[in-house]
């Protein structure tokens, strides 16, 4: 039998990141920039409600998806290159630029990396650890590469208008270093995470105990 985290909770936790959407909304000083930041926990929350009861996700995967989800908001209502806390840590440990946007690359990583390995493993779709771990990268870095072209797009189509956006900092090798949290991220699922998610699979009877 399919279990999952108490429906109160998620619906709690869906009410509070719609709070947070509202509050961040409303103080975001560039709309459109925050509307582009936050357009996938739009999307994304409510298909998690409709689906909670005929799919639901182990609670390490909702538990993250809330985390990812704030850090995506937080974001947009700053703009990544200018979020309060991301000074706070580049002068604590003495960087060059502001690193809250390398957070967010690393869980866009670290989630869509979970969410695979979630979906091949209950599907029965990979056999072997080595061929799951290497495709949970693998859509993990294909998800980067398309937000990074998204990016591109952006900047094509609105010029200088797309810098907080894009929240480069003057980086030349943005996208790279983008995309190697990412992978980053996606190698924390592999080979930090793992383990406990097979468990959570078990116990809530997303997989088979044997």
């Amino acid at each position: 039998m399919l279990r999952t985290l108490n429906p109160v909770i998620l619906n709690a936790g869906a009410i509070v990141l719609t709070l947070i959407l509202i509050y961040t909304g409303f103080c975001a000083t560039e709309k459109l920039t925050w509307l582009m930041e936050v357009t996938p926990v739009i999307i994304v929350v409510p298909v998690l409600l409709a689906t909670m009861r005929r799919y639901p996700l182990t609670p390490m995967l909702y538990t993250l998806i809330f985390f990812h989800a704030i850090i995506l908001m937080v974001g947009g209502m700053y703009t990544y290159a200018k979020v309060p806390i991301g000074f706070e840590v580049q002068t604590w440990l003495d960087l060059s630029r502001n690193p809250y946007d390398k957070l967010g690359h690393f869980f866009q990583g670290l989630v869509p990396a979970l969410t695979a390995r979630e979906i091949l493993v209950r599907g029965n779709i990979v056999r072997g650890r080595k061929m799951l771990a290497f495709l949970v990268c693998c859509v993990a870095l294909a998800i980067s590469a398309t937000y990074e072209l998204i990016e591109w797009w952006a900047a094509l189509a609105m010029g200088q208008g797309a810098d907080d956006f894009l929240g480069t900092q003057g980086d030349p090798w943005d996208t790279q270093s983008d995309m190697f949290c990412a992978l980053l991220g996606a190698l924390t699922t592999v080979l930090v995470l793992a383990r406990v998610h097979c468990a959570q699979l078990r116990r809530y009877g997303l997989v088979s105990a044997n």
